[in-house]
């Protein structure tokens, strides 16, 4: 070390020298620094997410909950297990807004085996319910990756090869017991073309790094709990499908919501097919969704017919899932000074006071960054483009 007192010390390598970055202004002020870090972060979000197409619509993710011991430790307020079941509500019903298509299971781990807390499903109020309920459960024991992958892996080795299959372990422990050898379940996965992705809430683990480089996913370890939310929403866009998936047709059923009166003779109460596997049991009503092939009810969309196995979606399903195919382009970033005429942003008409602006590059209309965001995560489509189509 006295002989190359210049170079990094190998336990420095993997840290970033963040200190440096900031600098003070001629007042002594870091605000500057501070909004530039700010403003790289945010554009980096829209560039990094629509720079490739996403050809994943169709997902089946299994969510693994660790419920040990260590979900009890109170660095995350009120402790581990509440906080994480909280912003999985929230995952649920974004995930959903942005993949209705998809499904969705929760599998919890404790005391070395692995349980089933929802079944893939498609029905975001069904999961928010059991987390709901799952408040309550005790945190005893160690996980077991090796239980939960297995889980998961009976369900997902049957689903068609056209859509995403995924696995996502929120995991507190630093250890975990497994009955057999976990390398020989990686290379499994690795076959089934299942991706596998981590959140640690602890520290970084060496199996879980394996497991994630191996099938394709990704490995994060929270800072706190605004952390922890923005790497669950990470995982709500569908990933890039790889070279090596299916490409095929799928045959879906748009079925029309029907209420027969209770003055039609021919038309009785019905079971839903729905409640088949409810806890609260069959109820019977007269109207609801009806497979197009085998008139099988149901009271919700979308779903997959029971009877016949026919995707049934809304025509508002499908069009949701459609940005994802053909996601809007990346904006142009230009200097302010190169649109003079243009001083206010054309979706929210506010007076455009940064020094650089986002310009359609399809009619060059003109957006600051707020807009720049909303637009591109959320409305997928530029406002001055489809104003001009209807004008047309």
């Amino acid at each position: 070390m006295d002989e190359e007192p210049e170079r990094a010390k190998r336990w420095e390598g993997g840290y970033e020298r963040t200190w440096e970055v900031l600098k003070e202004d001629e007042s002594g002020s870091l605000k500057a620094t501070v909004e530039q870090i700010l403003y790289q972060s945010r554009r980096k979000r829209v560039t990094q997410s629509h720079a490739q197409v996403r050809l994943g619509m169709m997902r089946h993710l299994y969510v693994v909950i660790d419920c040990s011991r260590s979900m009890e430790d109170q660095d995350l307020k009120p402790n581990r297990l509440t906080s994480t079941l909280k912003l999985m509500e929230g995952f649920v019903d974004e995930y959903f807004d942005q993949n209705p298509i998809s499904q969705v299971g929760i599998i919890i781990t404790k005391n070395k085996r692995a349980e089933k807390l929802t079944e893939l499903a498609g029905n975001p109020k069904k999961h928010i319910a059991a987390l709901k309920k799952a408040v309550d459960t005790s945190c005893v024991g160690e996980p077991s990756l090796y239980n939960s992958l297995s889980l998961s892996i009976q369900t997902l080795k049957h689903m068609p090869g056209h859509s995403s299959r995924e696995i996502l372990i929120i995991l507190s422990s630093l250890t975990t017991c497994d009955p057999a050898n976990i390398y020989e379940l990686i290379k499994m996965l690795k076959s089934l073309k299942v991706r596998v992705s981590v959140i640690g809430l602890s520290a970084e683990v060496r199996v879980c790094t394996v497991l994630t480089r191996e099938t394709g996913g990704s490995y994060h370890v929270i800072l706190d709990e605004s952390h922890f939310k923005e790497l669950l929403m990470l995982h709500v866009k569908p990933p890039p499908a790889s070279f090596s998936s299916e490409c095929s047709l799928i045959r879906m059923g748009f079925p029309q919501h029907t209420v027969a009166s209770l003055s039609d003779q021919d038309v009785k109460p019905s079971f839903s097919m729905s409640h088949l596997d409810s806890s609260s049991g069959p109820a019977l009503s007269l109207g609801g969704y009806f497979c197009p092939q085998c008139h099988a009810k149901y009271t919700e969309l979308p779903v997959e017919c029971k009877v016949c196995g026919l995707t049934l979606v809304s025509a508002p399903h499908l069009a949701r899932s459609f940005h994802h195919l053909f996601p809007l382009q990346v904006f142009i970033e230009s200097p302010a000074e190169d649109f003079q005429e243009n001083r206010f942003c054309q979706a929210c008409q506010g007076q455009l006071k940064d020094k650089n602006v986002f310009a359609c590059p399809l009619c060059r209309s003109v957006f600051c960054l707020e807009c720049d965001l909303f637009i591109h995560e959320s409305l997928h489509c530029c406002p001055c483009c489809i104003h001009s189509r209807s004008a047309t």
